[in-house]
């Protein structure tokens, strides 16, 4: 776009507007780890792989309340000892990491907690967050515009005289929250394991409510105040 200058004809305001939302998060990601130790290879692959559908077959059955279920990283390693002059396994790790997202939090607390329970199976989570798509974004950034337009408008009252035209509107960066946020209670982020949940209740979550902002610059002309 051509610059403009400012004229005694054609004064210009240049303004900032801001837009700030308090939203529900609408998915929360979990993170479940799944391991294995033994000292036979083909012995800890298979409990890998049985833990490994447990967890699976567990998140599936939650239906529709799952948006996406993915499989992460695998890995499967010796554990070397020494021994005299030479190096022997002394025993085999395996690991397999699943990430879900769900879209109906009634069920995470239930989930969670039955994850959880699992034979060496952690879960790490939630993180609450938006959609990209989410409307909320676009909100925001109208109410940005609002915001500028009337504040450019104030100051050409203030002068006696009104806005004329928009030379520039520019986006000045939004704080949109993209990564997922962690549950938080107190100031920790929830892990879980599955030493010692046995038979327990499903944990009350309660989803975190997201902060959504956007900020324009805006520059207008306004017609020759009475100076």
């Amino acid at each position: 776009m051509t610059q403009e200058h400012a004229t005694p004809e054609a004064p210009q305001v240049t303004v900032r507007g801001e837009g700030r939302l308090e939203v529900d998060p609408e998915l929360a990601r979990i993170w479940v780890a799944v391991s294995a130790r033994g000292p036979d290879r083909s012995a800890t692959l298979a409990d890998l792989t049985r833990r490994n559908a447990l967890v699976l077959d567990l998140v599936k059955a939650q239906g529709s309340a799952v948006e996406k279920l993915e499989t992460g990283s695998f890995s499967i390693s010796p554990e070397l000892t020494r021994k005299g002059r030479g190096e022997r396994v002394h025993a085999f790790h395996g690991r397999v990491r699943v990430t879900a997202e769900l879209t109906d939090f009634t069920v995470l607390g239930e989930l969670v907690t039955r994850l959880a329970d699992l034979e060496l199976t952690s879960v790490d989570g939630p993180w609450w967050s938006l959609r990209p798509a989410s409307p909320s974004y676009a909100e925001a950034r109208r109410l940005a515009v609002t915001e500028a337009v009337a504040r450019a408008r104030a100051y050409a009252e203030a002068l006696g005289t009104s806005l004329d035209s928009l030379l520039e509107l520019s986006d000045a960066g939004d704080a949109d929250p993209l990564r997922p946020r962690r549950a938080v209670f107190g100031s920790a982020a929830v892990a879980y394991s599955a030493e010692g949940v046995a038979d327990a209740p499903p944990l009350d979550l309660e989803p975190q409510r997201q902060t959504v902002t956007a900020e324009v610059v805006a520059r207008f002309t306004m017609r020759p105040p009475a100076l």
